[in-house]
């Protein structure tokens, strides 16, 4: 099992959060106002390899093929992140690199306006089991010697 460290400060650690093997969905929508940053971002996210040391992989493109009803505002984005747990996906997210060099990128003006929620998977119905995924990894990847910053 993975473990995930949380360093509120220099001097203080928050608890170690263990990764339950309970796959989540980390979530970005919003509209994009300045697409040259954010592929800007997207490079420094991929470059860190915060991804593939926590387990996490993109699910989809960003921009839909179709709308079968309403209307996306102009620029409109909804990225999906499959995480291997919640603990993972708060080590992406709270870690030094992507608070303090990667997150940075979007903001001050903001390149968009982005809601970012996870979500838990939920496992496959008996009827499409062995049709699709299982809903497991079978790799654990773990946040050790990824640097943390405080959660709020």
């Amino acid at each position: 099992m993975s473990l995930l460290f949380l360093a509120a400060a220099a001097t203080a650690t928050l608890p170690v959060e263990l990764c339950d093997n309970k796959p989540v969905y980390m979530v970005v929508a919003g509209p994009t106002y300045d697409r040259a940053r954010m592929q800007a971002y997207a490079k420094a996210i991929a470059d860190s390899k915060l991804y593939q040391k926590l387990g996490g992989y993109y699910v989809n493109a960003p921009v839909p093929v179709a709308t079968f009803e309403g209307e996306p505002a102009k620029g409109h984005a909804t990225l999906i992140v499959r995480f291997p747990c919640l603990a993972n996906a708060k080590a992406f997210w709270y870690s030094r690199t992507y608070q303090e060099t990667i997150k940075p990128l979007r903001l001050n003006p903001s390149s968009g306006d982005y809601l970012v929620t996870v979500y838990p998977e939920i496992p496959v119905r008996s009827d499409m089991a062995g049709k699709v995924g299982d809903n497991r990894y079978e790799t654990n990847f773990s946040p050790d010697g990824i640097e943390q910053v405080s959660a709020p």
